[in-house]
């Protein structure tokens, strides 16, 4: 390429990024202010992205106007502020931008030859999160895809680390003709543990389930004789009620098994950052590992999971990887304590996300939703629905009527777009399940979103 083409296509380039950025600007600007479900017309549009491949390229500019023009009306508008399915947080502006800027960076996470600045900025996110949620100083960290993957990296660091001690060598030999490992999971364990379990080679059903209480949370008094190899998985943050099991009784029983003790925190663990709120997690900081993420209250894009072990070493015995290209390193290389080699900075990202909120910052982050929670729980209870659960964290389960009423409610507010909540089932009633975890959710948006419900309440 001749100087005056590179010229011309550094200035393409440019102009397309320029062209990227205002239309991304435009599109979050109106976020809060349309329906939260795309309507059916935009729905049915993306045909016209549905094409054969085309022999020559179409041109960057074209491309990036039928992502905006068709795509954007598709979405579902989950960066605004009154979506409050799944646990999902909309991204906060600091980590949109430092997004942007990493996606130019264009860095391959995987070493630190590969990347200081990524490498650097992964380890320091890390320790600010051990320190924000009170866990062991030494405690090692990886950032995955998600919860799922948190919790299979966790599992499979137990899975060798309980079997190490009974004298096999999983990492080398695998499970075939390895002693048994007994795992036991509470009575509502999240599906993403049972995924997880499967896919190291645990097992999804062989699991033994402890006996739940009214707000899912383990029962303590009636648990098991262990003996062998074993694995207990306890959850901070109950997918429907927010409630956390009772660390301080359980990981003392958990202790006298002599078993590896796991936390699935995918959201609930972040409760550990706000002192009014810690109590609900009293005691999570003595397991040996713990999986959380940070895509759900701390409000980075997606994807990213945390992977945290109390023993360094018994992470990365489990993940590590050996080849003659790869260099030595007295330097923390996160591909070594990871399931996966290539991987983009998303250490980097929830570094710029804690630096903007800082410690008092994530703690009113996490304090404010849990109060919006409770003030949609008090609004949604006025209008005649019924509260099932206790209000402790972002989560409320809703029902009004019987099941067919219920679900009738569901789909009439997602069709008409003010909020988005979803369906579930609680203790075998169909119900309506509300997560606040969005950074720019207010007062009045959960206002709008109560006289929704009970409009749509009304109207069936």
């Amino acid at each position: 390429m001749d100087t005056d083409a590179l010229r011309s296509s550094i200035a393409r380039r440019d102009a397309l990024l320029a062209a990227a950025s205002e239309r991304a600007r435009r599109y979050l600007s109106g976020v809060a202010d349309r329906s939260v479900a795309p309507a059916q017309e935009a729905v049915s549009g993306l045909g016209r992205l549905d094409f054969e491949l085309p022999d020559a390229g179409i041109d960057p500019f074209e491309v990036l106007g039928l992502l905006d023009e068709v795509g954007s009306p598709a979405t579902v508008a989950t960066a605004g502020p009154r979506y409050f399915g799944f646990v999902i947080g909309g991204t906060h502006p600091v980590a949109v931008a430092s997004a942007w800027l990493l996606a130019a960076w264009d860095q391959n996470a995987a070493l630190a030859v590969m990347s200081p600045v990524a490498g650097r900025l992964e380890s320091v996110a890390l320790r600010w999160i051990v320190e924000l949620l009170g866990l062991p100083a030494a405690t090692a960290g990886a950032f995955v895809s998600g919860a799922t993957m948190a919790n299979a990296t966790c599992l499979a660091a137990a899975r060798d680390a309980v079997l190490s001690r009974s004298g096999w060598d999983a990492a080398a030999l695998g499970l075939v003709g390895a002693p048994p490992v007994t795992v036991v999971v509470g009575g509502e364990a999240h599906t993403t543990v049972h995924k997880a379990l499967g896919l190291v080679g645990l097992g999804r059903d062989r699991a033994l389930r402890l006996a739940v209480d009214e707000q899912g949370r383990i029962r303590p008094d009636d648990l098991p004789e262990l003996s062998g190899p074993a694995i207990v998985c306890f959850q901070a943050g109950n997918v429907n009620s927010g409630a956390s099991d009772p660390f301080v009784p359980l990981i003392a029983w958990a202790r006298e098994q002599g078993a590896w003790v796991h936390v699935d925190g995918a959201f609930g663990l972040w409760a550990a950052a706000c002192p009014d709120l810690a109590p609900e997690v009293a005691g999570v900081e003595g397991a040996d590992s713990w999986a959380t993420d940070a895509h759900k209250w701390l409000n980075t894009t997606y994807d990213c999971g945390i992977a945290l072990v109390r023993d360094r070493d018994s992470l990365r015995q489990a993940m590590r990887a050996d080849a003659a290209y790869l260099p030595p390193s007295d330097d923390r290389d996160p591909m070594h304590f990871t399931p996966q080699s290539s991987q983009r900075a998303r250490g980097a990202e929830v570094w710029a996300v804690l630096a903007g909120l800082g410690r008092s910052g994530l703690a009113d982050l996490v304090r404010r939703t849990v109060r919006l929670a409770q003030r949609f729980a008090e609004g949604a209870r006025a209008g005649g629905f019924d509260v099932l659960n206790d209000v402790v964290l972002n989560q409320v389960v809703l029902a009004i009527g019987d099941d067919t009423r219920t679900d009738a409610v569901v789909a009439a507010v997602q069709r008409e777009g003010t909020c988005w909540c979803g369906p579930t089932l609680w203790h075998g009633r169909r119900a309506i399940r509300i997560s606040v975890s969005c950074w720019a959710t207010m007062d009045a948006d959960v206002d709008l979103s109560v006289e929704a419900l009970i409009a749509a309440a009304r109207a069936g």
